[in-house]
């Protein structure tokens, strides 16, 4: 996923960006720490189905599981810029910034984020999905 996202900021921009070296680390462990999770959990519900429905799930599994960690290291990078500015930890105030600091990164990512992940992580998805679909029988 970090060589997808690179690849999209060099079509974009040329990698003109001051965050390259962050941007490449958050979406290289968003799909890094995702397919641990992701690769077993699908592998067990999808077990035993035609290879149609393998695919679909790995498919499913593997977009959603790495958009998610993605976006939620995103979240977290973010939260940890602006923690200095926010009340004690465990407070009710603190409780509320961190879930809407943690809120507005998300959908900053969804916005923003997801489309480095076009177009070749999508090509990356599909026959990583296909390979796995094939691999499970």
């Amino acid at each position: 996923m970090a060589v997808s996202a690179l690849a999209a900021l060099y079509l974009r921009n040329g990698l003109l960006t001051s965050h390259l070296t962050a941007l490449a680390l958050v979406y290289f462990f968003g799909g890094a720490l995702s397919w641990p999770i992701m690769v077993p959990l699908t592998r067990r519900v999808a077990s035993r189905r035609p290879p149609s429905a393998r695919f679909a799930a790995f498919f499913l599994a593997l977009s959603l599981g790495t958009t998610a960690m993605t976006a939620f290291l995103f979240a977290m990078d973010y939260r940890w810029f602006y923690a200095r500015w926010h009340a004690p930890f465990g407070s009710l105030i603190w409780t509320f910034q961190f879930l809407f600091t943690g809120a507005s990164a998300v959908y900053q990512f969804a916005v923003l984020g997801v489309t480095l992940f076009l177009p070749f992580g999508l090509l990356c998805l599909i026959a990583t999905s296909a390979y796995l679909a094939r691999r499970e029988r």
